[in-house]
């Protein structure tokens, strides 16, 4: 080779260098941009694992399926004949959910659960039934999203009507009594008390 053609040689390397054309840059290339692919694609995999096990508020939600009455009564209410079955009163770390299911037993007719159960008559919750703790004559009042007036209480929303031979299932949270409270009495506005209801 001649020494005009080795300094040719040498003036085009580098300008093939900085244009990243040299064979093996442009491998590096190719596999640092499939690293990153791949980075990128296991990323939902980490969103997929298993949730942690701290309380959320989708866990006070009411529990699914059906439960067998711990305590039931019949009472007359408006003019219709209902069953109350409470089905549960369980203790979750520092809260208590109360589940219960109320059945028109009528034969016709409609019973409008409406604001009978809410604090106030355009409250179509069940906020107004309370917990008492006999031990300490403490009442538990239905927990809620917030500290205002306004906060949402965690709770069902009942704005329905139960046609005679229906069931509707409701629910309320609670702050838990103490440890050692094994049994409170459920207030459940105008529908009545009921004592000594275990807690699980």
């Amino acid at each position: 080779m001649t020494m005009r053609n080795k300094l040719a040689l040498l003036l085009v390397l580098p300008a093939l260098a900085s244009c990243g054309m040299l064979p093996g840059q442009a491998r590096q290339g190719t596999g640092g941009e499939e690293k990153q692919a791949s980075a990128q694609q296991s990323t939902p995999t980490r969103a997929t694992e298993a949730p942690s096990e701290e309380p959320t508020e989708a866990s006070t939600q009411a529990p699914t399926g059906e439960l067998t009455a711990i305590t039931s009564r019949k009472i007359k209410h408006d003019d219709n004949d209902l069953r109350i079955d409470i089905t549960q009163l369980k203790r979750t770390g520092k809260v208590v959910t109360l589940t219960w299911t109320v059945t028109n037993v009528g034969t016709k007719g409609s019973w409008y659960v409406g604001a009978n159960l809410g604090s106030d008559v355009l409250d179509f919750t069940t906020s107004a039934v309370s917990l008492i703790d006999p031990v300490n004559g403490k009442r538990h009042r239905v927990a809620r999203n917030g500290a205002g007036q306004d906060a949402a209480c965690v709770c069902s929303r009942v704005n329905q009507h139960i046609e005679a031979g229906g069931a509707l299932e409701m629910y309320a949270v609670y702050g838990a009594p103490p440890a050692d409270v094994t049994k409170v009495n459920v207030e459940m506005a105008d529908l009545g008390v009921f004592n000594d209801v275990p807690v699980s």
